[in-house]
């Protein structure tokens, strides 16, 4: 493995932990609460973008490829609308 392709993995990895962070003060604090400045809705923003990055990155430096994420992630979808009621809202189901 190259040492361009161990940073991005580490530096996905590192973004993947404040994702989950973020998010878990959301949970515990809202989206509207404010810390440092920023509310927890910014701050779940910013992380988001920060890992969407080092995910574009992996794609662009062919570390993983485009083609089976974009599959994988379609076969996530399809389950997500079977198990899940996030789509419910959409269905008409209340």
């Amino acid at each position: 493995m190259k040492d361009s392709e161990k940073q991005i993995l580490l530096i996905c990895q590192e973004e993947c932990a404040e994702v989950t962070q973020a998010i878990s003060k959301v949970f515990r604090f809202g989206f509207d609460s404010e810390h440092d400045g920023m509310t927890n809705y910014q701050r779940l923003t910013e992380e988001i973008g920060d890992l969407l990055c080092m995910i574009n990155l992996l794609m662009e430096k062919n570390v993983i490829d485009e083609t089976q994420i974009q599959k994988a992630s379609y076969n996530k979808r399809l389950k997500l609308e079977k198990w899940s009621n996030i789509f419910d809202d959409e269905k008409g189901v209340h």
